[in-house]
């Protein structure tokens, strides 16, 4: 059997604060209904549920003009990060989407790691062009390049500037 729940509050992936939604009951018992995120719906909730959404869209047009500015203050943004290579120029590792925000937080710009669009960790030095998501689905993107800890080879440097060329076409 499934609840009807009423959200108090935004929960990812299940809906928004003033939604009626329906989920398992283990999940409404253990984790919804305890951290009060949402309150059984009945006859009597529908009232708080339009009080609800009147707050919700006014904090929607506040989170997309915060983000829009934000987005416009990381648009021109261009970000150097070190990492390691071998002699052939190859990384040691990866930079994940917790790197990225890592970096960002240097540049005093705060997100999420749920933020940042990316599809799979970077593994290769060079230009790369980064996706964000911000709130209410708010893009932004901005330039990350990787760069070696050691000099490389003479072949590798002539490809970096072509992507660059790229990259900015």
């Amino acid at each position: 059997m499934q609840n009807q729940l009423l959200l108090l509050q935004d929960v990812e992936n299940v809906g928004r604060s003033g939604d009626i939604v329906v989920v398992r009951p283990g999940f409404a018992r253990n984790f919804l209904l305890p951290q009060k995120m949402a309150v059984v719906a009945d006859k009597f909730t529908i009232r708080l549920q339009a009080r609800l959404q009147e707050e919700r869209a006014q904090q929607a047009i506040k989170d997309k003009s915060d983000a829009l500015v934000l987005a416009e203050r990381i648009a021109p943004m261009e970000l150097s990060m070190v990492v390691k290579v071998d002699p052939d120029g190859h990384m040691y590792g990866s930079v994940a989407a917790t790197d990225i925000v890592k970096l960002l937080a240097n540049e005093q710009v705060i997100i999420d790691r749920k933020n940042v669009v990316l599809p799979q960790p970077l593994r290769e030095i060079g230009f790369h062009r980064i996706q964000l998501r911000l709130k209410e689905g708010v893009p932004a993107q901005f330039v990350l390049k990787l760069e070696s800890d050691r000099p490389l080879p003479r072949r590798e440097q002539p490809a970096v500037q072509e992507q660059v060329q790229e990259q900015n076409a």
